[in-house]
């Protein structure tokens, strides 16, 4: 395995409401990375079919009119849709990260799904905690969703959005030796001025924190939004406007040591944000500290997880269903004190 090579992270609006049209473009985008001689390319959060912005603009009654588009141009898994999307990363031997928004039976996850450069799904997960009304749109992952594989670049992990302000969950993938990270974000447009914990100074000290704490090459993609989805979803309201201004992505990529690699695209355009990353400098950043290794403070602090698959049923008659259930012992005193 070389330890050189080059990485992508995709700036770009999504086609909103079009998932089609959304698998047309990431096609596109994934043969221009490939042919740029990327190995890995990223994409934002939900980026199919695009960010539920209107989520965070207008009474539920209101939103009403976005739900139902927005749940038929999820994606769902084995679809023909996904099936594009393996044949894209097949056929330019790349890599590639999608967020989307999964379509599973009658609910909706905040997914991402990794393809390998044979266009296999190595990794599909999904956000732990959707944050604040995206809890109105999405249901929960597990902790069989904090998983880190191991491929043919390197061990790669994938959190979404402000997953990256839950200690827990980051202390959980830094523990399986992650080398190069996805962190995908939304636009970061919306409540511009009014919400700086939204902002893209706070989401991308977020990426850049990550680095230096898991010691790995972070890729944060970040959409944004453009007039035409501005008019969409604000519907001439000023107001609404002033929430959602056009522009908003501030995709960035960052080294182990918190330094940011690869040229910035001006917020409100799209493109393509590459950097030449060299996995050798994690032996560097990790020498001087590895929260989950050397540098832990293992007889003060201790993490536990719970990795097994949460099903909302379970049948009495399948036997490893019923295992799954009752394997999991409750810690015992004696380990909490030692």
């Amino acid at each position: 395995m070389s330890t050189q090579f080059k990485v992508a992270a995709v700036q770009a609006a999504p086609c909103f409401l079009d998932l089609d049209a959304g698998i047309d473009k990431a096609v596109r985008l994934i043969e221009e990375a490939a042919q740029s001689g990327a190995h890995l390319v990223a994409f934002s959060e939900t980026w199919l079919p695009g960010y539920p912005n209107h989520i965070w603009l207008g009474p539920v009654a209101w939103q009403m009119q976005f739900v139902g588009r927005y749940f038929d141009n999820s994606i769902e898994a084995g679809s023909p849709q996904e099936a594009r999307l393996a044949k894209a990363a097949r056929d330019n031997g790349i890599q590639v990260s999608m967020g989307c928004s999964e379509r599973d039976g009658g609910s909706l996850y905040i997914a991402q799904w990794h393809f390998d450069e044979t266009g296999e799904v190595i990794n599909r997960r999904r956000k732990l905690k959707p944050t604040h009304v995206e809890r109105t749109v999405y249901g929960e992952g597990d902790g069989s969703d904090l998983n880190v594989v191991q491929t043919k670049i390197g061990r790669i992990g994938q959190l979404a959005c402000w997953e990256h302000l839950q200690p827990l969950s980051k202390y959980a993938m830094y523990a399986q030796n992650e080398q190069i990270h996805v962190a995908a974000w939304p636009n970061l447009a919306l409540y511009e001025g009014a919400a700086y914990a939204l902002g893209h100074q706070v989401n991308n000290a977020a990426s850049m924190i990550y680095a230096v704490e898991g010691s790995c090459f972070v890729l944060a993609p970040c959409a944004l939004v453009t007039k035409e989805m501005q008019e969409m979803l604000c519907q001439g309201d000023a107001e609404k406007e002033a929430l959602l201004p056009v522009g908003g992505g501030y995709t960035a990529i960052y080294a182990p040591d918190g330094s940011e690699i690869g040229d910035r695209i001006p917020h409100d355009q799209e493109g393509i944000v590459y950097a030449d990353i060299d996995l050798h400098m994690i032996g560097y950043a990790k020498n001087a500290a590895d929260p989950a290794g050397h540098y832990a403070k293992r007889d003060s602090t201790r993490l536990l997880i719970n990795r097994k698959k949460q099903r909302p049923v379970i049948n009495f008659d399948d036997a490893s269903g019923w295992e799954e259930v009752t394997e999991i012992e409750p810690p015992q005193l004696a380990d909490a004190a030692e």
